[in-house]
């Protein structure tokens, strides 16, 4: 099975092809009038005790239920050519969801335009999908493509390659498409097609760190300028990795490599305004046994603490091989990934959607139950998951 963002298999189309290849995936803040125009200690006091109190979108969702902050930060998966599919998950919350397939319906807008009707409160949908380019693109026929990150890399120049990933993202937010898990800034130079044994190859736009650096955030600033919200992949980088994910246990360059050539495409990211980034399912040696997607050390730490990144972290599919041969079933790897830091979960068009989506939401409830989940992580999560969207709950 094909998973979200993975890229497996090995496509046909040549780093040079251009054509569509087949797949395989602020709060508000309150203003106070004074009454005299010389404030006293009474009015400061007054003042500092409205701040403590006022709404932000954290003090709303303390609020709900577990089950629901729960749901939020899920993505089901779904094809694109029956969206319909996940009325259900969406209507009980779901904070996203994760288009399939490699062909989309001329009108996947007005079926997604309707999907999000049933969105609880109207508070707006993630809609993802993987339209990275060459191989990896799951809705060329409607929004047009783009050649592989490596072709990008060796023949644009970053200013070619953010307008034309701006046409791109243009078509794609008029399908009601808002999210693409792209760009990747793994550092990998391999002339090959991305496979079973390569997750990367001509996913990469170079082996050079400067040329990741500068092309993923063109490539990255192309989505945010066409009004799609840009996921940043794969950290903490797999370039070099020993095997694809998807079909079981990998691992990346050492820590001591990675942090020289790997990070710093991240970090040319998170300070040009990413808005999310994605972890990879890779053991990096030197940060744990766990994969990154599942490592407090990865996300926490790294990511979040040494990096400062204050965005949404989503973990690639859950499903993948090297998930399961760590010893975690899919909802409870979602709880280990939300201990971890992540605020979103992802898993793969297999089996009963529905069902696998209930369990992760149970698990993640029966965690906050059981006192190994903390609320405040899971709220913080939900958090993440509306600011990405730009919701504010407070009136």
């Amino acid at each position: 099975m094909l998973l979200a963002g993975c890229g497996a298999g090995a496509p046909k189309a040549t780093p040079h092809s251009s054509g569509p290849g087949v797949s395989r995936t602020p709060s508000a803040t309150p203003s106070f009038s004074q009454s005299s125009l010389t404030p006293d200690l009474s009015t400061t006091a007054t003042v500092n005790t409205a701040s403590a109190t006022a709404c932000t979108n954290s003090t709303k969702l303390a609020g709900w239920s577990n089950r629901r902050l729960a749901m939020l930060t899920v993505a089901v998966p779904v094809s694109e050519t029956s969206v319909s599919d996940v009325t259900t998950e969406v209507s009980a919350g779901a904070g996203g969801v994760l288009l399939f397939g490699s062909k989309a319906p001329s009108d996947l807008g007005s079926r997604l335009t309707t999907l999000k009707t049933h969105v609880p409160g109207h508070l707006g949908l993630l809609v993802m999908t993987d339209e990275e380019g060459g191989g990896i693109q799951r809705m060329a026929n409607l929004v047009g493509s783009l050649p592989w990150a490596a072709y990008m890399g060796a023949h644009w120049t970053p200013a070619q390659i953010q307008q034309n990933v701006t046409k791109v993202a243009t078509k794609m937010a008029a399908a009601q498409v808002n999210m693409d898990l792209a760009p990747v800034v793994d550092v990998d130079g391999r002339n090959v097609a991305p496979s079973k044994t390569n997750p990367d190859g001509w996913r990469s736009f170079s082996g050079s760190t400067s040329v990741v650096s500068k092309d993923g955030v063109a490539y990255m600033n192309g989505l945010r300028a066409g009004n799609v919200i840009p996921v940043v992949k794969h950290f903490p980088g797999l370039g070099g990795s020993s095997y694809n994910s998807d079909f079981g246990p990998a691992h990346t360059l050492p820590w001591s490599t990675l942090q020289k050539v790997a990070i710093p495409p991240f970090i040319a990211a998170i300070k040009a305004g990413a808005p999310a980034i994605m972890v990879s399912n890779n053991v990096v040696p030197g940060l744990g046994t766990n994969p990154a997607s599942l490592s407090p050390t990865a996300i926490s730490s790294e990511l979040r603490g040494k990096l400062s990144f204050k965005g949404l972290v989503v973990t690639d599919s859950l499903s993948a091989k090297a998930i399961s041969a760590a010893g975690f079933s899919v909802p409870t790897a979602a709880v280990q990934a939300l201990r971890s830091g992540a605020d979103m979960v992802m898993f793969d068009l297999g089996g009963n959607v529905s069902s696998q989506t209930s369990a992760i939401a149970t698990a993640i409830t029966n965690a906050v139950a059981g006192g190994h989940l903390a609320r405040s992580r899971l709220i913080d999560a939900a958090g993440h998951v509306l600011a990405v969207r730009h919701v504010n709950l407070c009136p």
